[in-house]
């Protein structure tokens, strides 16, 4: 946890797609302190016409390299969050060569009875995590 869901234009390699999935983990262990193992992507690619992100009037210029990120997490600080994107934003255009204005991030806040990771059990109500 947290869940992290990509929205993509297809058409992306699957070296490219592990190198934007690796480098949003990573933004998001350093961010938000989750274990590494902690890793929970799922990618959806959708034909150009089937994504329409514009920019609420901030003047972006978006291209078929969009990347709109939606993070289901437990409640995180301000400046965690705004830790994770900044950190997403240089290292998805430094890493994977995503400008700023291609990436768009939405996070979701839940609570830890909101989560079973299996077995029918809610594992941090349990203390198991």
């Amino acid at each position: 946890m947290p869940l992290l869901r990509f929205d993509l234009v297809e058409g992306r390699d699957e070296a490219t797609l592990r190198k934007l999935l690796d480098t949003a983990h990573q933004a998001m262990v350093d961010a938000f302190q989750v274990p590494q193992r902690d890793r929970y992507q799922i990618v959806h690619q959708h034909a150009p016409n089937e994504l329409i992100i514009q920019d609420t009037g901030l003047g972006f210029t978006r291209t078929k390299d969009l990347v709109l990120i939606s993070v289901v997490s437990k409640k995180r600080t301000t400046s965690q969050k705004e830790k994770l994107y900044a950190l997403l934003a240089d290292r998805l255009k430094t890493e994977c060569g995503v400008s700023p204005e291609d990436l768009m991030i939405s996070i979701t806040e839940n609570s830890d009875a909101d989560w079973s990771f299996g077995l029918g059990e809610a594992q941090f109500l349990t203390g198991k995590l």
